[in-house]
């Protein structure tokens, strides 16, 4: 039985509905599929966002021999053998594959020579981002597209269409169900209707949640939610929010994050937004990170919910990430010193603090170049008393 998502599938570039941002009348890609100059491209988002239909537009107008497959299922020598098939033909193939992210290494490894000459043009899918499973080389060869949910006024286009295709009635309630149960998601929104309307051609929001009973949210096993919680919730803290914080965790426990994924960005957060601002906030972070990964969910969730509340209760500074961000690009830039004598390894002259108070004034690097600039917050304000001190043997 062919589905109504099968029958509304677009068949040129002017019946694509969605993606605005990246395929318009004007925009860049729209010109190269027109133009049937095809570059390698990989396209990652949520389900029934366009990316397998575009790529069928594609397949259609470029007038190339068209294979599809699936990175799941997908064998080096079906590779290898397509390759050898069109290695002295004057055309070249169009090689489509889903699920991109869970290519090998290997698999990845043989199709960089026919990227790299253009003997095939590859194009892949993907709801992971591939800028996390695709090697480096992979991605220099080819571009990356985002492929964003559908809005509301794009979802009511695609109902729309189905209206003058079939007879049938929708109340605005029952309409505005549809869409908004959808996520964003054109597939499900077809599907749903579709049944709807095998039941009856009044279409009403009783109907639609008995079949549908809880809207499709986003889940984190997509990777653009994965990391787009992870990212919520670790500027919540910066932001010294509690309860938004409390809320993105709790969302991530509850799609089944790891506690390993999770404990590793609160460590991060704790030097790079807290700081000596707090330097127990590392500690705290760290002694999280090893707890929670020996006793694991659900008694977990207790520690991680203590260490977001603190964390997010911390004074916040960036001073020693800016610091030694610095640092790096001196160096990176080329800017190399030389190493005042008296401190090289073996060298006489180095006059030991231990042996003067606590301090002597002696070279140890430009005494021009700064790195390194408190934000006087908390106990980096304590740390500066120190230092002056130190600096004047008045400890």
């Amino acid at each position: 039985m062919t589905s109504l998502a099968q029958i509304l599938r677009p068949e040129t570039l002017d019946d694509f509905v969605g993606q605005t941002h990246i395929l318009n009348n004007n925009s860049a890609l729209y010109k190269l599929i027109s133009s049937k100059n095809i570059p390698h491209m990989f396209f990652y988002g949520k389900p029934g966002t366009g990316k397998t239909s575009l790529v069928k537009i594609i397949a259609r107008s470029s007038d190339l021999d068209f294979y599809s497959f699936n990175a799941t299922s997908l064998k080096i020598d079906q590779l290898r053998e397509i390759f050898k098939r069109y290695q002295n033909s004057l055309s070249k193939p169009l090689i489509f594959i889903d699920e991109v992210h869970r290519l090998s290494k290997t698999q990845q490894e043989v199709l960089l020579p026919v990227m790299e000459d253009y003997s095939a043009i590859i194009i892949g899918a993907s709801t992971d981002n591939p800028h996390f499973a695709l090697t480096a080389a992979i991605i220099s060869r080819s571009f990356i597209y985002e492929f964003k949910p559908l809005s509301f006024e794009e979802q009511y286009d695609i109902v729309k269409k189905v209206n003058l295709k079939y007879e049938f009635n929708i109340t605005n309630e029952a309409k505005e169900y549809l869409i908004s149960s959808s996520g964003g998601d054109a597939r499900a929104l077809l599907n749903l209707l579709e049944f709807a309307f095998k039941i009856s051609s009044d279409i009403t929001l009783d109907i639609l949640k008995q079949i549908r009973v809880n809207p499709i949210n986003e889940s984190t096993s997509l990777a653009t939610s994965h990391y787009d919680l992870a990212s919520a919730m670790i500027k919540s803290i910066r932001g010294s929010d509690i309860d938004a914080s409390l809320y993105y965790l709790a969302r991530l426990i509850d799609a089944g994050e790891s506690v390993d994924f999770i404990t590793r960005r609160l460590v991060i957060l704790a030097s790079e937004d807290i700081g000596n601002a707090n330097p127990n906030a590392l500690s705290i972070a760290t002694n999280t990170m090893i707890s929670c990964n020996k006793i694991g969910y659900p008694e977990s969730k207790i520690i991680l919910g203590q260490c977001v509340v603190y964390l997010a209760s911390c004074p916040k500074s960036n001073s020693s990430y800016k610091a030694i961000n610095e640092a790096l690009k001196y160096v990176k830039d080329g800017k190399i010193e030389s190493i005042p004598v008296h401190i090289r390894d073996n060298h006489s002259g180095y006059k030991n603090p231990h042996d003067t108070n606590g301090y002597v004034d002696q070279e140890y690097f430009k005494d021009t170049i700064k790195f390194y600039r408190s934000s006087e917050i908390a106990y980096e304000k304590t740390l500066n008393e120190w230092i002056k001190k130190i600096k004047t043997s008045n400890l």
